[in-house]
C-alpha cells in the first residue's frame, strides 16, 4: 500500500483522534439512555403519580358530614331552587381620565 508522504500527517492526527474518541466509549451503557436502570424511568414515574397510596394517613378519619343537609341539597336541586352563591367581587375597577392637551 503506497500513501502519499502529503498525506501521512492527515491519517495520523486521524488515528489519533480516533483512538482517543474510542476511549470515551463504553460498552454498558448508551450515551442516548442514560444507563441501563434508566430505561422507561419517565413512564415509571408517571405511573407511581397515579397509584393510589394504600395506607393514607389523614388526621380526621372520616370527614364531618351532614346526611340531612346533602338531602335538603338534593331536594333543592331537584325543585330546581337551589339557593344562589353571594356575588363576590375580586377585583376592583378603577378608571382614570387620559386626556391629554
Amino acid at each position: 500500500m503506497n500513501i502519499e508522504k502529503s498525506r501521512l500527517p492527515g491519517l495520523a492526527a486521524a488515528l489519533v483522534l480516533a483512538v482517543g474518541l474510542s476511549a470515551c466509549a463504553t460498552t454498558d451503557t448508551p450515551p442516548y439512555m442514560g444507563g441501563p436502570d434508566n430505561f422507561g424511568e419517565a413512564n415509571r414515574q408517571t405511573m407511581m403519580a397515579q397509584v393510589i397510596d394504600p395506607d393514607p394517613h389523614y388526621e380526621t378519619a372520616i370527614p364531618e358530614s351532614s346526611g340531612d343537609h346533602a338531602a335538603d341539597a338534593v331536594e333543592r336541586y331537584r325543585e330546581d331552587k337551589v339557593k344562589k352563591p353571594e356575588r363576590m367581587t375580586t377585583t376592583k375597577s378603577m378608571s382614570s381620565g387620559g386626556g391629554s392637551n
